[in-house]
């Protein structure tokens, strides 16, 4: 017998656009298509499966539950403590989940929290400046190219061809568009590395499996240059090469760099971290995703085929990896040869 799984995400149907709202203010949230994916592979695996939605469904639904545990991928409403509420609420309920805790999703939502983090623990990643008035920009002791980000948002929200400047005239105009059409306080800027993009996929807790390094090509060229990824490409989507083509010491460093990165964030489960490679091959970190995308057109499905895999498998290798962290599975996804979760269910 299987387990009883909830499912708690947001979906692109339930956020309607108003007249002048940007075309990405949903970008973060799934397509149906994502959460069926999910549904199936647990199906597959022998689990029942429950579907909750998002926050605010969830605590219409407080007390009359009965999950063995919840796989969470909600990204949450408004805020830079959004994808904080869903695990919140159910730490207060005392109900197991899949993925990181309030604390780890609302650092790394904050680009600048986790800048800080990753600059303690000697991890390489640009230099950086956060402003709160474009007319103080003048005091940007950084190095041309920039790139202008919103602080706390994801999947490339806010990020356009204008978002690379190379003049402090550029700088001032982003920042300042960027505050007045998204209406945040705070605009995050970063020097950009011009060079090769990588990603590399990460499950598990105590003794993390971190997976084949995927290098990311746009327009079907793997040396970005100055290209990088943007809202645009949500829409056409990106190219993955798994595993990437590079020399094995590089390999090394990569994984190696996303290790100690998921590490230091406190992640749980699963993960993703984001590089850059700089002309002279040194390796960037940009971000880490405790919520990464599980389309089976995105990163996860890449290394799944690489490693031998189903998609289906690796979803649940992610939810075994947080059965066993609660104690709900007694042994390793790893010691069984299917790799599913079979244990006492309701």
């Amino acid at each position: 017998m299987g387990f009883r799984v909830g499912m708690t995400y947001n979906v692109k149907s339930e956020f309607v656009l108003k007249p002048g709202d940007p075309p990405d203010l949903n970008a973060e949230f799934d397509h149906e298509e994502t959460i069926q994916h999910i549904e199936r592979a647990f199906r597959e695996a022998g689990h029942e499966v429950v579907r909750i939605g998002n926050a605010r469904r969830l605590l219409e639904q407080m007390g009359r539950l009965h999950v063995d545990i919840i796989f969470n991928i909600a990204e949450g409403y408004g805020g830079r403590n959004r994808e904080s509420q869903v695990p919140i609420l159910l730490e207060m309920m005392q109900i197991p989940f899949v993925g990181a805790d309030g604390l780890t999703l609302g650092l790394t939502l904050d680009k600048v929290l986790t800048k800080k983090i990753l600059i303690a623990e000697g991890i390489p990643t640009p230099r950086f400046l956060e402003v709160t008035d474009p007319e103080k920009l003048w005091q940007a002791d950084l190095t041309y190219p920039l790139i202008v980000k919103l602080r706390c948002e994801g999947s490339s929200k806010g990020l356009s061809e204008r978002s690379l400047v190379n003049t402090p005239q550029e700088l001032h105009a982003q920042v300042a568009w960027l505050m007045q059409t998204y209406k945040e306080p705070t605009i995050f800027i970063e020097e950009f590395i011009t060079g090769q993009e990588f990603t590399v996929a990460i499950i598990g807790n105590e003794a993390p499996e971190v997976y084949p390094v995927v290098q990311v090509a746009l327009d079907g060229q793997t040396d970005l240059g100055r290209k990088f990824f943007t809202f645009a490409y949500l829409r056409s989507g990106a190219d993955y090469i798994c595993p990437a083509p590079i020399a094995e010491p590089l390999v090394r460093r990569l994984q190696e760099l996303a290790r100690r990165t998921y590490q230091a964030v406190e992640c749980r489960d699963f993960g993703r971290v984001d590089f850059r490679l700089d002309r002279h091959g040194h390796p960037y970190v940009l971000e880490i995703n405790p919520l990464p995308s599980l389309s089976a057109e995105d990163v996860f499905n890449f290394v799944a085929k690489t490693k031998g895999l189903t998609h289906y498998h690796l979803i649940n290798r992610i939810l075994d990896a947080a059965l066993v962290r609660c104690g709900l599975l007694p042994t390793p996804a790893a010691s069984s040869p299917t790799g599913t979760a079979r244990g006492a269910g309701r």
